[in-house]
């Protein structure tokens, strides 16, 4: 059920539209690294070995954490651009979804400032997120002896060694990963009467991006950069 692994970009562009409508006093860029995902005689392989356009190299021991491979990428590209801050939102683990269930994102940063920004915009968006740790110790369990990485760790704490995947690829600029793999998506009738995406995500980076561009708010103040 692919729909299900794109709801992180699909929250991103609903975002870019809502944002775009209000117009509002801060630069905003939406990234979105859609590629092709099928079965091909170019498609990645378990045990290939991938540089990323940072140059870091990634074992591929899970066919199946393909997407992060790509927001990898989105990433670097992301802080060449020089921003303030950085916000990724991505279906990324199962194991997100076990710890936090159906109705609650995770949210990882090094960033405090930046993490309590988004809570209070969560908060008035009525979203609900909760911050895990950066046990930089599970990053034992990314190490390869090929390359740089894997591009997945052991089972325990999968969402968090994901998370800690993703930080290789940023290296100044404030940044915060949201895991919305439980509430991005449901099963149950809402609305008109058919499951599907909820859009999940999108209130709060309005919400966020409305803060910014308020005459009593600052980026500065916000993410601490």
């Amino acid at each position: 059920m692919m729909k299900v692994d794109m709801g992180g970009a699909a929250a991103t562009l609903g975002a870019a539209k809502a944002i775009g409508q209000l117009k509002p006093r801060v630069e905003v860029h939406f990234i979105s690294a859609a590629v092709e995902n099928m079965i091909s005689g170019n498609a990645l392989r378990p045990g290939d070995i991938l540089t990323a356009s940072n140059g870091k190299t990634i074992e591929v021991n899970n066919t199946d954490a393909e997407g992060r491979l790509t927001l990898a990428d989105a990433l670097v590209f992301a802080e060449k651009l020089e921003v303030d801050a950085i916000v990724d939102l991505a279906t990324l683990t199962g194991a997100c979804i076990v710890a936090l269930g159906d109705d609650i994102a995770g949210l990882f940063t090094k960033n405090e400032e930046l993490a309590t920004a988004l809570t209070q915009a969560a908060d008035v968006a009525g979203e609900k997120f909760w911050q895990l740790p950066m046990e930089e110790k599970y990053f034992e369990g990314l190490k390869s002896i090929v390359a740089d990485m894997k591009n997945t760790g052991p089972r325990p704490g999968g969402s968090i060694t994901a998370a800690l995947f993703l930080k290789q690829f940023v290296e100044k600029t404030p940044w915060v990963h949201l895991d919305v793999a439980g509430p991005v998506w449901t099963e149950k009738e809402f609305g008109y009467n058919n499951p599907g995406g909820t859009g999940f995500g999108v209130r709060t980076l309005v919400a966020w991006v409305q803060a910014l561009s308020s005459p009593q708010t600052t980026l500065d103040s916000q993410v601490g950069s």
